[in-house]
């Protein structure tokens, strides 16, 4: 038994990570371009690219592991089945449901893993995400240039003429909204950054607001303050449980706790899959299993992802009982009268 454990685990790697590679180089691109859009909003180097993208890591693999090994056990069974080897370990008196008990282990730790993936290093990605793009827009803010235009000052559209230090000249303000345009212009303006708040003082200038009609107010010294928005804090165990437990009932957060759940147990509620879809006769029966595999695997994403959407906590027993006795329907269905 030992020595088939041995076998199984070995023949598992060597198809596990060729299919792992493929899916996480595929997810890096899809997170490399939404990193990549946030250029047209901050300024980035190379590096703090590759650092977003590091932040990154824990959503690709919590969303790639669970589907390549689903993918993979029923691929490499399959590919055991074909070549006979299956058949003859039977043959020796272990039964499927024996071969089964190997993938037990395996799968319940990556199940737990990746709970405290989704729970744990997400979050805590998330913060030091959210983080750094404050940090980045509080800095375009702070270091606005002269003579460019798109600039923005919190919802403000900004241009100034000249620089000295930190006094502005010849500065330019405009905002749309439906139905009105505002413009804001000031021969001077000094940016004073706080904790949280951006405060631009402006000196001798006018305010007009057009609708059907043009109101101007001339000033002699305004202050317009920019909030930088503060995300969350996350920096210990206590944080963290409050980060979860106070979602609003009818959350984005709650949601996720199901989303979370669900493909997290994905692993361990499917071993029964792996047995009923990975065993076939290759002298009756053509090898479909990898279609069924991915099929399997794309119904219970789109699915648990829809009825994650009711908020519902009693699904978190629900689906995966109702999973697992799909499982043992195909398992006394296709191998039951057979092995």
């Amino acid at each position: 038994m030992k020595l088939l454990k041995r076998y199984l685990l070995s023949t598992l790697s060597n198809t596990f990570f060729p299919i792992f590679m493929t899916l996480f180089a595929i997810t890096s691109v899809i997170f490399l371009v939404k990193i990549a859009a946030l250029t047209s909003i901050i300024t980035m180097s190379f590096s703090e690219l590759l650092y977003l993208y590091s932040l990154t890591i824990p959503q690709i693999l919590f969303y790639t592991l669970p589907i390549t090994f689903f993918i993979t056990a029923i691929i490499n069974l399959s590919k055991l089945s074909k070549e006979y080897e299956l058949i003859v370990i039977t043959s020796f008196g272990l039964s499927p449901l024996k071969v089964m008990k190997i993938f037990i282990p395996i799968s319940l730790l990556l199940s737990i893993s990746l709970i405290i993936i989704s729970f744990v290093l997400i979050p805590k990605a998330k913060y030091m995400e959210n983080s750094f793009i404050d940090k980045k827009k509080q800095e375009a803010q702070f270091n606005i240039k002269p003579s460019e235009y798109g600039q923005k000052f919190g919802p403000w559209y900004i241009y100034v003429q000249d620089k000295n230090n930190n006094t502005y000249k010849d500065i330019i303000l405009y905002q749309s909204e439906i139905n009105k345009d505002t413009f804001i212009i000031a021969q001077q303006a000094k940016i004073k950054n706080n904790t949280n708040t951006l405060s631009l003082k402006l000196f001798d200038g006018s305010a007009s607001t057009i609708t059907n009609k043009i109101n101007q107010v001339d000033f002699k010294t305004m202050s317009m303050n920019s909030y930088i928005k503060q995300s969350k804090q996350i920096s210990s165990f206590k944080d963290l449980i409050n980060y979860w437990k106070n979602a609003p009932a009818e959350s984005v957060k709650k949601r996720r706790i199901l989303q979370n759940i669900f493909i997290s147990v994905l692993p361990f509620i499917s071993v029964l899959f792996y047995i009923s879809f990975g065993y076939f006769n290759p002298r009756y029966e053509k090898n479909k299993n990898t279609i069924y595999a991915i099929l399997l695997v794309l119904v219970y994403m789109i699915a648990t992802q829809k009825i994650a959407l009711s908020r519902d906590y009693y699904l978190l027993a629900v689906v995966p009982i109702g999973w697992i006795l799909i499982s043992i329907f195909f398992y006394f269905r296709r191998i039951r009268p057979y092995y």
